[in-house]
């Protein structure tokens, strides 16, 4: 008997997001930081954000704890809206002050091209950092949109890269 085969039309999506992220425990402290994501952040998918089609929870390893998920979104815009508000928004300051022994990272994938890759704190290589070189993220490539599409970011950043790197003349 053959195999039922299927595939999916995207016609509907021409601006479609695919996002994977995780966050990896570094050090025993990490496992804390891992467990409280907290509710709020967590849950915020559970809330139906507006351009968010689809949410999976990925447990990427056990040993060391890393899990993540692999989320759908209609467009950039809603994912990029989205993550400059609450609880989001709150919790990525937090973690950029001090990633509490974890590591943390999200590559998206875009229908129209593209692709990003961010990652924060990972002494591991994981994903394309695995097989391609690594830069700095600084200049253009401090933003999603500014990787992807060299442009600048559409809602003003969590986090300003003068913030980030306040005692940093020189890119």
């Amino acid at each position: 008997m053959r195999v039922t085969r299927s595939t999916v039309d995207l016609s509907g999506y021409p601006d479609l997001v695919v996002i994977y992220l995780g966050m990896r425990v570094r050090k025993p402290r990490g496992m804390l930081r891992l467990l409280g994501v907290g509710p709020k952040l967590y849950r915020s998918h559970q809330d139906q954000p507006d351009g968010l089609l689809l949410h999976e929870d990925v447990v990427w390893s056990l040993f060391p704890p890393h899990w993540g998920a692999r989320q759908y979104w209609r467009d950039l815009d809603s994912l990029e809206r989205w993550t400059r508000s609450a609880p989001h928004r709150d919790w990525w300051q937090k973690f950029l002050r001090d990633s509490g022994g974890t590591g943390f990272w999200h590559e998206a994938y875009f229908l129209r091209g593209g692709i990003d890759a961010v990652y924060d704190d990972m002494t591991t290589p994981t994903g394309l950092a695995r097989f391609a070189p690594v830069n700095a993220s600084r200049g253009r490539m401090f933003s999603t949109r500014g990787r992807v599409h060299g442009e600048p970011p559409a809602y003003p950043p969590v986090v300003t890269e003068n913030d980030y790197y306040p005692d940093d003349s020189v890119r």
